[in-house]
């Protein structure tokens, strides 16, 4: 039996699609522009939304399993940065809400209360996904928990609680998954098994640290030949003598929990050495994964800050519809949400190649020499 030819409007649904815009009236016919801008604008965000969502849940998933071949982390870089493209362009949208003036969004903003962006369950899902946590949260307003403002009126649960109900029972996050690999790295050839691995790890840390000492007292003398006067020399010593603290500080964990020193320990070394010796190929797909992390963590802050400027830019700094404090509670966001923290500090660390300090055995990063 012949099929029947498939048709464009059949395909994507685009009947559908386009009665989708009416809000709370009957059609769009009876709204303004903006209105219908508005919508459309948030219904292509949601969309790119589900698409984010299902990139982060295959990459979620291969961090996963025990065993992470090398042959499919060009996928995930794949992945990881379709979804760093995908956050720019959500962010890039807000251009568009940008050519609205304000009295023309106020024409209908009250029809919005008390509905908020805060209550879209993807973008929770999204966070969750990543590795964001509940006590990491800011709250929005005078809701208990981020979860309450996704329910109704009445306390009863919704799609979108739900939603984000079953988000949070499916793990682990791509940050534990992703740790996870990270721990199981060869650190001088050492692997986490293997027999006097801490002292390996332990080892290539203050043989780091060493280097960096090193480097950092030649850029501190460097420095102070060109201070102004004594104060001047006081506080770049002093910046210095920080900076070479917080290094150990960071790379040995101190301060982390007893029950997860070690694990930090040895995941925060295994990302300073697959920066420092990105050139070895074993480390070259790894080193992509890591860049790749940043680059996608960078677009959810990159949409943050862009829609906290487009906010303060139509409405001001008025109270946001669903009753929290509107720019500053989005500020507050883009400055304190971080998943991947250890992977940005790690910037702050890392040094030219000529000092790095010398692999006894690179070949073992080979692919023939494995």
């Amino acid at each position: 039996m012949r099929r029947t030819p498939t048709t464009y409007w059949d395909y994507i649904k685009v009947e559908e699609l386009l009665a989708l815009q009416s809000g709370l009236g009957q059609t769009d016919s009876e709204l303004e522009n903006d209105e219908v801008l508005f919508i459309t604008i948030h219904q292509i965000d949601e969309l790119w939304f589900k698409l984010i969502i299902r990139e982060l849940v295959s990459i979620r998933d291969l961090f996963a399993a025990e065993h992470v071949p090398e042959q499919s982390l060009s996928a995930a870089v794949r992945g990881i940065r379709r979804v760093a493209l995908l956050m720019h362009s959500v962010a890039a949208h807000f251009a568009l809400m940008e050519s609205m003036t304000t009295r023309d969004y106020l024409a209908f903003r009250d029809k919005l209360s008390p509905a908020s962006g805060f209550q879209s369950a993807q973008l929770r899902e999204v966070e969750i996904l990543l590795g964001l946590g509940a006590d990491e949260r800011i709250a929005l307003g005078h809701e208990g928990s981020y979860l309450d403002a996704l329910r109704d009126a009445d306390g009863n649960a919704t799609p979108a609680s739900e939603r984000v109900r079953k988000r949070l029972e499916d793990t682990p996050s791509i940050k534990d998954a992703i740790e996870a690999w990270l721990f199981r790295t060869p650190i001088r050839g050492s692997r986490p098994d293997d027999e006097g691995d801490a002292a390996a790890v332990d080892g290539f840390i203050e043989d780091y640290l060493a280097a960096q000492v090193r480097q950092s007292e030649f850029n501190e003398n460097d420095a102070v030949e060109l201070a102004k006067n004594e104060a001047d020399e006081e506080r770049l010593r002093t910046r210095y003598t920080k900076e070479r603290a917080s290094a150990r500080a960071f790379l040995t964990a101190a301060g982390v929990d007893d029950d997860r020193r070690a694990t930090t320990r040895r995941v925060r070394a295994a990302l300073v050495f697959i920066e420092s010796y990105r050139e070895l190929p074993l480390l070259a797909w790894p080193r992509e994964i890591v860049d790749g992390v940043i680059a996608l963590e960078q677009s959810m802050l990159i949409f943050r800050q862009r829609h906290a400027r487009m906010v303060e830019r139509v409405i001001g700094r008025r109270t946001g519809t669903g009753g929290s404090a509107g720019v500053d509670y989005l500020d507050q966001t883009a400055l304190k949400y971080r998943v991947f923290s250890d992977v940005w500090a790690v910037r702050t660390m890392l040094m030219r190649r000529a000092v790095l300090p010398e692999l006894a055995d690179p070949a073992f990063y080979d692919f023939v020499g494995r």
